[in-house]
């Protein structure tokens, strides 16, 4: 997600690589970052930390805590703070930087096109020069949306940032039955594409229509839609789509009581 979110910034000319520094445990990883964006790499995440007005962290949930204990006191009063981390809620993140001023930040790989979505939640959700910052510096990976408390934002992760996930699996599924027909497989993920972005582009352009009703204009009654639909409706997708939710959000809480 880091490289991602990389990628995005730089492509629109947001900032320029030489203002961004990076930090990693592999020299390996650090030394492809520098040849292929052209970013500033740090020595250590402490001397990165000492040297940046905002800090991203964008570790694995079970790494953050050995990542940030032992340089929490290289930490300015009032630095800004963006922790990308799954399950690592606000409350963890104040005790290890008291100092912080700290945001919650969720984004979605579709961040890499500048079709992003982004979520974040603030410590302080009084500190408007922050969501300012916030809206401003990601806004050109997608679109930015506030999240009203930690209980809104990790609804938010589970629908939209492992929803990219689902929609993908879904995805599999239409290119997979396309193939069983016959189709060359170049033609059967293209055809699979157009079919989602295509539904995407009309209800994203049908501001007055429900998606319900843009869907009632497809099945007519009695007819082919319809009867795959009923099927649908049979099989109960919508209830296991709805525990694929529930086992996502349930992992996630796991993950924070493990980090407490």
């Amino acid at each position: 997600m880091a490289q991602a979110m990389i990628r995005g910034l730089l492509e629109t000319d947001f900032i320029v690589p030489q203002r961004v520094l990076v930090s990693n445990r592999s020299p390996g990883k650090l030394q492809k970052l520098t040849e292929q964006f052209g970013v500033t790499t740090s020595r250590s995440n402490e001397e990165l930390v000492e040297q940046a007005d905002i800090v991203i962290i964008s570790v694995k949930p079970q790494d953050l805590l050995a990542a940030i204990e032992p340089i929490s006191r290289a930490f300015l009063e009032g630095q800004i703070v963006i922790c990308l981390a799954a399950g690592v809620r606000m409350e963890t993140l104040e005790k290890l930087l008291p100092q912080c001023r700290i945001v919650r930040l969720m984004p979605n790989t579709p961040a890499l096109i500048q079709r992003g979505l982004l979520g974040y939640l603030l410590n302080d959700d009084e500190d408007d020069a922050l969501e300012g910052i916030v809206e401003d510096l990601f806004a050109p990976l997608g679109r930015v949306v506030k999240m009203a408390d930690e209980e809104q934002f990790e609804a938010f992760m589970v629908a939209c940032s492992s929803g990219t996930g689902f929609m993908f699996e879904l995805m599999m599924y239409w290119q997979d039955w396309i193939l069983e027909h016959g189709f060359d497989p170049e033609v059967a993920k293209a055809i699979t594409i157009e079919t989602f972005v295509g539904a995407s582009l009309l209800a994203a352009e049908s501001d007055q229509v429900s998606i319900e009703e843009l869907q009632n204009r497809v099945a007519s009654r009695k007819g082919v839609t319809a009867a795959g639909l009923q099927s649908m409706r049979e099989l109960e997708i919508e209830r296991a789509l709805r525990i694929s939710f529930e086992k996502a959000a349930l992992r996630n809480s796991e993950i924070a009581r493990e980090l407490k």
